[in-house]
């Protein structure tokens, strides 16, 4: 998603942009889904702030013989156990492992008095495409690939024929999904109960289950290939229904949905309201028999308003055997092509259905995304939004559907399809997985021992280096490593590294401490090169020391000995650093240097593009008014006071100009290079000086820089020569430095780097979007290895209004270990301060540059696939031309030989480089890991965040070979085949129908879904080719730090907060249905910030934020918190922390309820269904369970 699409473009741009927004891919035209209806409109649907269900006509065939529910009452209907009395009893014993810490601990769920089956509450609906119509079952061959169509919407909630009745719910360690034994009018069962203790161990406790026996393809899924019958009446008691549908997510019964927080209207016009809370009864029915009737009920009485298979205002459909209408209702029939529909919105070209307000469509509009203002209509989009929907006979695709348009069954009966629907709430969760470890492993982090799997990256914790590196600086994915590469492919698992040689530390932890050995050097292996460190062992009385990696002994140089004591460690083991900790550095000898010559101090040179573009957005000013305070924050050295980084200015249009600011002269002088084939650096001192020396010169050149190109008409620009100029001025005072380039337009002039333009959006999502992400010309990445020798990083600040090509130029910016911003339709006032708060943070964090890396194993494994922003000229070396403390690189580690089980893996990382005041040091980094012949080990020992890092790096590099389909069917396939091995390998015998997770990795379907969701993976042509490269790269740099948040968004509920807490609130789960009318909720990723306010959100609270009275004043164009009350300041405290955490600032959006853009805040909600029709989490984790089942079988 572009982070500056919800913007208007300034008005002199209004004609020539390409529509800046996010229609779905063209091929999924046919199926778009509308926008939800605004909330409250008249006309029949559940006013829950989201879109009717389903186009309200398409209903199911209704069956005969099933039993009608009671007229609807006010009063919650009893309980109905359909066990035995002491079924509910039962199943809280058995779900008490449910909240956190397996009590009704903080931050879980209560226990939720059981639910009846088929019972959903008003507004408690499963996600929809937004009431899109059903495709046929024939698209149903790939996973939320771009150009599929959207998912149906879900169908009805009710029990399955065929299907026992069951409850369920996820707890820690326990089983979901085995159904329960038949039941009989005459014999009822009683299902044991069982106590769950959450533990690791590779028996049946360590797991989570859904049952997903029955399931048939899901919209959007690969095919099914065999499924397996699941054996019913098997497995113990605490289970789930299996999802029966091909479309919907299953239900859980038994553990209550959360109510919904307002009144909705739960039946059809004409019949009263249900109040919050009451339902229609179910249907119940026995495996493989009709559903019976209920008791009291009439058997064949016709259905009344909310029999199971309607949807709150929904009206019937007329088919053979449909009950007559009720009184105020219409009679039913199929909805004609081209006919308004109740409860839905408008088709193009017809007026507004009577009772609905005009939809935000009648202007144009993009599919499911809001309109811009000054945009125009995609093509093949017609003015409305709403793309044609032929469907003959006006049933948009249900034939091939279970339980449509089948033969009758024996008895006229149709099949029905009736829809069970997993509770979100029963999955595993990603809010109380976090809350959980914080209370396990929040605090000091000890790492004296191999292999210890260090607290999430989301946990506040302390480390204490005794040996082994911070998680912070490296994790593993594995902690205990197979012993043969056969094994570790059984597991499917990845050994992965993912390193952040230069991260910050907490408050409370050591920086790493720096070592000097004088020109002896640093201690060093004779063999495998392997520095000094915790795990070498000094022998022969100390004279020689033993590796660990390669087991080569090298003789102690003679100023290095030390007498062992009576253990065998050397007597001065707790005075060196580096026999002690697991990270520390060594000052680096000439010998390690460039030419073998101590570097320069560092610089940071800004080259600034002046055209007319960047003068008229305010750029150009803002800039050298804000110079002055972005100087001020430059990056100082452990153990300085002062930063000694030294600067440099140039600026281009289609010429390159450089300033002389030397602090003795009275007023900077420019020298313009007009040449630009030849760059070459005219000025041999005084371009790079100290800001503070030379502070008057700075600022008497940054006020004349927007007095010289005031009347600018220089269009047309340059971008190579001005990175070219910049990497000469480095080399001319041999210094390494980073450019920080501000640039408006695809450089189109007459120069070096000149690119054409190749905007075509449509072939995002496509089999041939690879060859707009790659580069359209090598000369970028030329440019880029030139500036990696030299030791200089490019970071790319752009300010575009159209096409800029980012797969071509970011290639500079990735090869030397920099990074892209991208500030879409700039404007000044608007953006100034979000761009200044980014140049801050970029130049202030600690960074180190003209680094190489290298990472060393012990023998018998390798590193072998390396991804990130960097370069390599050989196969070990990673060149960064700078890494910063935000940047990580992900490295594959494969076996090349059998590892002895008995003994310990070591790795160790050295990063030498140059640091911010220009001394040339080695970082130094060593983990040790456990190695195993079991594979139930491997399973306990897995760092998931790490591992969905290296997916997503590896996935982004793949897109740039493979289709985006093939990148997605792996990762699909990857995540199965880890399940099936430990479903296979590491847990006792148990009916098919259960999904079992392993404790480490039960969060695996969720953020693999998140994965096959994010933009970055699965943008089609509803974005920018642009917003598609720039979140690859995003990808690619990004640190474990940001990962998490950015796969799988923060959603924070801001109404509850009290004025006098610190702490940020708790999140929620990134889903719709966690969401309040009456509520106000920040949405943040690290790149995109929303806050979402409720229609009817507390006056109060309005007026304690905003001081106005109601959410229509609040200006959302211009968002900010004015007032000055306790609330309003505790809320722009929470913004500030999250901007804090952050490595960009973000530009906060405001979205009231109904508002055009709430179409893009949703499609940040990544357990729902995708507005592109991508699956639900739920319907995401039954396929996953079905993929699993077809390996197993």
């Amino acid at each position: 998603m572009n982070p500056n699409v919800y913007g208007p473009p300034p008005t002199q741009y209004q004609q020539q942009q390409p529509q800046q927004q996010l229609p779905p891919s063209s091929q999924q035209q046919q199926y778009a889904a509308a926008p939800p209806p605004p909330l409250g409109a008249g006309g029949p649907g559940p006013a829950t702030g989201w879109p009717p269900q389903q186009p309200q006509q398409q209903q199911q065939p209704q069956q005969y013989g099933a039993p009608p529910p009671p007229a609807t009452s006010s009063a919650p209907i009893p309980q109905q156990t359909y066990l035995n009395g002491n079924y509910q009893q039962q199943l809280a014993t058995s779900m008490s492992g449910l909240s956190v810490g397996g009590g009704g601990g903080v931050g879980g769920h209560p226990l939720k008095p059981a639910q009846q089956p088929g019972v959903f509450p008003p507004g408690g609906l499963p996600p929809t495409s937004q009431g899109a119509p059903l495709p046929p079952a024939a698209f149903n061959n790939n996973n939320a690939f771009p150009g599929a169509p959207p998912t149906a919407a879900a169908p009805p909630v009710g029990p399955q024929p065929g299907l026992p009745p069951t409850s369920g719910g996820y707890a820690n360690g326990q089983t979901i999904g085995a159904p329960f034994p038949p039941t009989s009018s005459a014999a009822v069962q009683q299902p044991p109960t069982r106590t769950l203790t959450p533990q690791s161990v590779p028996s049946g406790v360590n797991q989570m289950s859904v049952n997903s026996a029955n399931l048939a393809g899901l919209p959007h899924m690969p095919p099914a290939k065999s499924a397996v019958p699941s054996g019913l009446g098997a497995g113990p008691p605490t289970s789930f229904a299996p999802p029966t549908s091909s479309a919907a997510p299953p239900s859980v019964t038994g553990a209550q949905m959360p109510p919904p927080a307002f009144g909705v209207p739960n039946s059809r016009p004409g019949q009263p309201l249900l109040p919050p809370g009451a339902a229609p009864p179910p249907t119940f029915t026995q495996p493989g028999l009709p559903p019976q009737p209920q008791p009291g009920a009439p058997f064949g009485a016709n259905q009344q308003p909310g029999f199971p298979g309607s949807y709150p205002g929904q009206a019937p459909t007329a088919y053979t055997g449909a009950p007559p209408p009720l009184p105020g209702q219409q009679p039913a029939v199929p909805p004609q092509f081209g006919a308004p529909q109740p409860g839905y919105p408008p088709q193009p070209g017809q007026p507004p259905a009577p009772g609905y307000p005009p939809q935000p469509g009648q202007q144009p509009q993009a599919p499911g995304y809001p309109p811009q203002p000054g945009y125009p209509p995609q093509p093949g989009q017609q003015p409305g939004g709403f793309p044609p929907q032929p469907q003959p006979g006006g049933y948009p695709g249900q034939q091939g559907r279970p339980g449509f348009n089948q033969p009758p069954m024996p008895g006229g009966m149709y099949q029905q399809q009736q829809q069970r629907r997993l509770d979100p709430d029963q999955m595993p969760n990603p809010i109380q997985v976090m809350i959980e470890n914080q209370r396990l492993a929040g605090g000091p982090f000890v790492t004296n021992q191999p292999g210890l799997l260090p607290p999430l990256v989301t946990t506040k914790f302390v480390v204490h280096d005794q040996g082994n590196s911070s998680p912070r600086f490296l994790r593993s994915s594995l902690y205990c490593i197979p012993n043969t590469g056969d094994l570790l492919k059984t597991t499917a698992l990845p050994l992965t590294l993912n390193i952040s040689p230069y991260a910050r530390v907490n408050e409370g932890e050591l920086e790493p401490p720096i070592v000097n050995f004088g020109d002896m050097g640093p201690i060093r292996c004779n063999r495998c090169k392997a520095y000094m460190s915790p795990n070498m062992q000094f022998v022969d009385a100390g004279r020689r020391f033993q590796c660990l990696m390669c087991k080569v002994t090298t003789e102690v140089h003679p100023d290095y000995y030390q007498h062992l004591d009576h253990t065998g460690q050397r007597v001065d083991k707790h005075e060196r650093p580096e026999l002690l900790l697991g990270t520390y550095e060594f000052l680096a000898t000439k010998d390690y240097c460039r030419n073998n010559s101590p570097p320069e101090v560092p610089a940071f040179i800004f080259v600034i593009d002046v055209s007319y573009n960047t003068v008229k957005s305010g750029l150009v000013h803002l800039l050298c008014s804000q110079i002055k305070n972005i100087l001020k924050n430059l990056p100082i050295d452990q153990g300085q006071d002062k930063s000694k980084v030294r600067v440099g200015f140039i600026t281009y249009n289609s010429t390159v100009h450089f300033f002389n600011i030397k602090s003795n002269l009275a007023q900077p002088q420019m020298m313009v290079v007009g040449d630009v084939q030849e760059m070459f650096m005219p000025l041999l001192d005084g371009f790079l000086c100290h800001p503070e020396e030379s502070a008057a010169v700075i600022d008497a050149l940054m006020e004349e820089i927007p007095r010289m190109f005031v009347d600018t008409k220089e269009t047309e620009t340059i971008l190579y020569p001005a990175i070219q100029a910049g990497l000469e001025a480095l080399k001319a005072s041999n210094a390494s430095g980073k450019l920080l380039v501000f640039n408006s337009t695809l450089p189109i002039a007459e120069a070096p780097g000149k690119l054409k333009n190749r905007d075509d959006r449509k072939l995002l999502g496509t089999d041939k979007e690879k060859t707009v992400l790659t580069p359209q010309t090598t000369v970028y990445n030329q440019l880029g290895q030139e500036c990696v020798q030299q030791g200089c990083s490019v970071d790319l600040f752009l300010f575009n209004n159209a096409y800029i090509d980012i797969a071509t130029i970011g290639q500079v910016s990735r090869l030397t270990g920099g990074e892209v911003y991208k500030y879409t339709y700039f404007q000044a006032e608007l953006d100034g301060k979000r761009l200044i708060e980014d140049i801050i943070k970029n130049v202030s964090r600690p960074i180190a540059f003209d680094a190489v890396m290298r990472v060393r194993t012990s023998a018998g494994i390798r590193p072998t696939e390396f991804f990130g922003h960097f370069y390599m000229s050989n196969t070990t070396d990673v060149e960064l031309a700078s890494i910063d403390a935000t940047k990580s690189v992900s490295i594959e580690i494969k076996h090349d030989d059998k590892l002895p089980p008995e003994e310990n893996v070591y790795i160790q990382v050295a990063l030498l480089y140059t640091s911010c005041s220009g001394q040339r040091r080695l970082r130094v980094l060593n983990l040790a890991l456990r190695v195993t012949t079991i594979i139930a080990d491997v399973f306990k020992s897995c760092d998931l965040d790490a591992m969905m890092l290296f997916f997503a790096k590896q996935a982004c590099f793949k897109l740039m070979e493979h289709s985006p389909k093939q990148v997605k069917d792996n990762l699909i396939h990857r995540s199965a085949q880890i399940l099936a091995c430990y479903r296979k390998h590491c847990t006792s015998p148990t009916s098919a129908g259960q999904l079992i997770l392993p404790e480490c990795l039960k969060l695996l379907p969720l953020y693999a879904s998140c994965l096959l969701k994010n933009d970055a993976i699965s943008g089609g042509s509803d974005m920018t080719l642009d917003d598609r490269s720039y979140v690859i790269q995003f990808v690619l740099s990004m640190d474990l730090n940001m990962s998490v948040n950015y796969f799988y968004p923060r959603f924070i509920p801001i109404h509850t907060v009290e004025p006098e807490e610190t702490e940020l609130p708790t999140p929620v789960r990134c889903s719709h249905e966690k969401i309040t009318e009456d509520g106000a909720y920040i949405l943040e990723n690290g790149v995109h910030l929303f806050i979402w306010l409720g229609q009817s959100l507390s006056p109060n609270i309005v007026q304690a934020l905003f001081g106005v009275q109601s959410t229509q004043q609040v200006n959302a164009e211009r968002f900010a918190i004015t007032a000055d009350t306790p609330l309003a300041r505790r809320i722009n405290d929470i913004l500030n922390k999250i901007m804090n955490e952050r490595t960009r600032y973000m530009r906060v959006t405001c979205v009231r309820q109904n508002d055009k853009l709430e179409s893009v805040f949703r499609h940040f909600l990544i357990e729902d269904r995708g507005t592109d029709g991508s699956a639900s989490y739920v319907d995401f984790l039954c396929h996953m369970h079905k993929e699993i089942k077809d390996l197993l079988s």
